[in-house]
């Protein structure tokens, strides 16, 4: 084999990619040549770039992540594809996504702070299923109080992603458009059931015809209500004139002794 060509030397870095079944970087694929035989860099990257090439119009791919080069299924296969593992891939929780996502964009974090933001608690499941995964990675403690250990992500998360670098990161304002604007529950374009709708009519068919009545509305409500007060009486200042004659308010005057004590005695009580 000349491995100074690089069409033959892409043959080769295909089998060891496929062979490893993970990511290589450059300087582990140089380790596995003899010094002797080790191709000159540039060939290197014109193999690389022929493998590429090669892979066009087939199943799967050559991408760059984090930890070096691989070759793996194009995501367009992958509903046909999982299909050869019986168990369903695990599905993260809403918490787990937003810690996780707060280590990328805030990193390094402190779980203190990740609860600030989030206004929760975050679960040590959480944290403890995100360092197994190797996702994430303590990589110091912060010099407050407590020491809390601030999280940053790995290459391996990374990789995952199919991501080179942080860089790679879509920003926080595309991420915000992507978000679905939600749903009024009020909105009228949003039509009922039809299993609803139909049980509806037909209850509705069931019951008695009643005749409309004229609809009230507030202004006439308003008017009713000013013709009521009319005839109310809103001057009280010749009550005394009216409700007694000079008889009756002495007869009042000399009772009103008796009612004081009365009254005392009651409030005494």
């Amino acid at each position: 084999m000349n491995l100074s060509n690089p069409r033959e030397l892409a043959s080769l870095l295909e089998a060891f990619l496929l062979a490893s079944g993970k990511p290589q970087s450059l300087e582990r694929l140089f380790e596995l040549f003899e010094e002797a035989e080790r191709p000159a860099p540039a060939v290197f990257k014109k193999a690389l770039e022929q493998l590429r090439q090669s892979c066009e119009g087939r199943a799967f791919e050559l991408v760059e992540v984090a930890s070096g080069y691989r070759l793996q299924v194009r995501e367009c296969y992958a509903p046909w594809v999982g299909r050869l593992w019986e168990e369903r891939p695990q599905r993260y929780s809403r918490a787990m996504l937003e810690t996780l996502a707060l280590i990328a964009y805030r990193q390094p974090i402190t779980r203190g702070e990740i609860e600030d933001i989030r206004g929760v608690a975050v679960n040590s499941h959480i944290v403890k299923t995100l360092l197994e995964r190797e996702w994430i990675r303590v990589v110091g403690h912060r010099d407050v109080p407590g020491k809390p250990a601030m999280l940053a992500t790995t290459k391996a998360f990374l990789d995952h992603f199919n991501l080179q670098s942080l860089d790679q990161l879509p920003p926080l304002a595309a991420l915000r458009e992507l978000e679905p604007e939600p749903l009024l529950a009020f909105d009228d374009e949003l039509a009922a059931p039809q299993s609803l709708q139909a049980r509806a009519d037909l209850a509705l068919a069931d019951e008695p015809v009643v005749e409309a009545s004229e609809e009230t509305s507030f202004s006439s409500l308003l008017a009713e209500l000013d013709s009521m007060e009319q005839g109310l009486k809103t001057d009280f200042e010749d009550f005394s004139a009216l409700a007694v004659d000079e008889g009756e308010g002495d007869e009042l005057a000399d009772q009103a002794p008796v009612i004081e004590k009365t009254a005392g005695c009651s409030s005494a009580d």
